[in-house]
């Protein structure tokens, strides 16, 4: 009897086993990952936070081994601020892990390890570990719970052109006077700023002045001429362009660490108006 007990015992810890390994396997394929995870991510949200605009990351994922990553991050404490349009990442999934890496500069590697918890057609929500190591050693790492929402449009071309507007908010930009301005992107990943001078248009006296568009997320950077003068960079989302207006929004944060919604609104102007 003794011996009987402990042969069903055994039977039904196997069995258990065997449910366990089944039920794990199905965990790591359920979500179907290799299909969902295909497409523009842009982050949302950092440990449940709304993401102010500027820190915003979008990954271009066209293949299970390929994907391009986009961002703009300033930083004046660190010596690299990365400006990276399209920048090709490597992609590994194993699971329901995702790996993205890539290196921007010699000697650097940058991972982003994603273990997905959810993902819709609209959302992913994951652990998220981002590891910098330069030439070995490791620079930093650090984790956090992410949410992505996926862009189902790309501005990058439509945006091309010249603009007219201001800001529709109450509160605007860094850098807004409240007046017209206008704005001229051109194909080449510049863009010319015009003021108002006398009633007329004159345009900005830069050493240079970029962009670029990945999804929504319209990413800037330029520097004023003339001797100490510093960089600057604004970020915006691209709401929507259509019938010839375009809208942006961005979530702004204060010293304080509170948060607002800036918007602007501009209309697209006739070629040599």
């Amino acid at each position: 009897m003794k011996k009987m007990f402990m042969v069903l015992a055994a039977t039904v810890i196997c069995g258990a086993c065997l449910f366990t390994s089944c039920k794990k396997d199905e965990d790591n394929t359920s979500l179907n990952l290799e299909e969902k995870i295909i497409g523009k991510w842009i982050t949302a949200e950092s440990d449940g936070e709304a993401l102010p605009t500027n820190m915003k990351i979008v990954f271009d994922i066209v293949s299970t081994t390929e994907a391009y990553v986009s961002l703009s991050i300033q930083d004046r404490t660190a010596e690299d601020t990365p400006w990276r349009d399209r920048e090709e990442t490597d992609v590994e999934i194993n699971g329901n892990d995702v790996i993205l890496s890539h290196s921007p500069k010699p000697g650097m590697t940058v991972m982003v390890a994603l273990h997905i918890e959810s993902i819709t057609d609209a959302t992913l929500i994951a652990k998220r570990t981002v590891t910098i190591r330069q030439d070995g050693g490791l620079v930093r790492s650090t984790e956090n719970r992410v949410r992505y929402e996926k862009l189902n449009v790309d501005y990058r071309n439509a945006i091309c052109g010249m603009w007219e507007g201001m800001s529709t908010g109450s509160e605007g930009s860094e850098f807004d006077d409240g007046e017209n301005h206008r704005w001229e992107y051109l194909l080449d990943g510049t863009f010319n700023y015009f003021r108002k001078v006398n009633g007329q248009w004159q345009i900005s006296d830069d050493d240079y002045a970029d962009y670029f568009v990945a999804g929504t997320l319209l990413c800037t950077r330029w520097k004023n001429a003339g001797a100490g003068n510093e960089e600057h960079r604004e970020w915006w989302e691209i709401e929507s362009i259509e019938n010839g207006v375009m809208k942006w929004k961005a979530l702004r944060q204060r010293e304080d660490g509170t948060t607002y919604t800036a918007t602007f609104q501009m209309v697209k102007v006739p070629a040599n108006k």
